[in-house]
């Protein structure tokens, strides 16, 4: 008989429709209404990439992606997925008391996103784990899996794709943005974070790993809290860059992310391919890794590593 354990991958969640919109933005406002004005302009940028987000989806695919390739991995071991949002149902507390019911003692967790903060996977292990108290389920966390080299490679592989489709001439005029979310820049600080270190190590191992020759790390999708976030913006350094070394190739890779949603369709290919346009450069943004083997394999392998210690 194999030992059955849960598998609970975690995720922020997207509106699965319209009338999701006010009630996922009231839970992200942590139970505060937005305005009206702020309502309207998140549906605007949900509207500029098609009405909706695909990413409900394509964490549904990841998810499974992960299970199948763990049991293919492991013969002693049957993973039973779970999947808890942080912003909308299923929340992380449902999925962790569906394993309850389920009868699962044991559990991983892991979250879609590869570089840890206290303040964006350490909140999802939080919950997740304070729900798992109370049943006695023990669960054991992936924190992070940038480090892995499959990670890398299948960044250092799309870097080096998109470099291809640039003349070779043109490559000392080429830049690679490196970027991830921006976290209030106090409360980073203040906690000594290791999340800005983790995206500067990620950028330099695509560095040493790829063709690019120049790179520059940035961060995006900041939200509006009227305090510092993390800086520069994305759209503030492709002026600056360009400013000071007149780039005429700009090459985006938002590595703090794993999937097409708003955050790369709207803050990536609506406003930096706006500011490119106004520079009168070009905007590239290589493909997100989705469900793509090394994507998965890198966190397959982050389970590895934890499940040998345990």
């Amino acid at each position: 008989m194999k030992k059955q354990v849960g598998l609970l991958v975690m995720a922020y969640g997207t509106p699965y429709k319209k009338s999701d919109i006010e009630p996922y933005y009231t839970d992200i406002r942590r139970g505060r209404k937005p305005s009206q004005e702020e309502l309207d302009d998140l549906i605007s940028r949900y509207e500029a990439i098609g009405g909706l987000s695909p990413l409900a989806g394509t964490t549904e695919r990841q998810a499974e992606a992960i299970r199948d390739m763990l049991n293919e991995t492991y013969e002693d071991y049957e993973f039973k997925l779970y999947i808890g949002l942080k912003h909308i149902h299923p929340f992380i507390e449902d999925a962790v008391v569906n394993m309850q019911q389920d009868g699962i003692e044991e559990a991983v967790t892991v979250v879609l996103a590869p570089h840890y903060s206290n303040f964006s996977i350490g909140s999802y292990n939080k919950r997740a784990k304070a729900k798992a108290d109370e049943f006695g389920i023990k669960l054991y966390h992936v924190n992070e899996y940038y480090k892995q080299q499959k990670f890398i490679d299948y960044w250092t592989q799309r870097v080096d794709e998109t470099l291809a489709e640039i003349p070779e001439e043109a490559h000392n005029d080429t830049v690679l943005i490196v970027s991830a979310h921006s976290l209030p820049e106090k409360m980073i600080k203040e906690s000594g974070d290791p999340y800005p270190d983790a995206l500067q190590e990620t950028a330099n191992m695509i560095e040493k790993g790829s063709h690019i020759q120049h790179v520059a790390v940035g961060w995006q999708s900041e939200g509006n809290t009227g305090t510092p976030w993390l800086g520069p913006d994305v759209q503030d350094l492709t002026r600056a860059l360009y400013d000071k070394y007149q780039y005429k190739h700009f090459i985006y890779t938002p590595v703090g992310f794993v999937a097409e949603h708003l955050e790369v369709l709207y803050d990536n290919d609506y406003e930096c391919k706006v500011v490119c346009d106004e520079l009168d450069v070009h905007y590239h943004r290589p493909p997100m890794p989705d469900t793509h083997p090394l994507f998965i394999g890198a966190i397959v392998d982050e389970i590895s590593n934890i499940f040998k210690k345990a």
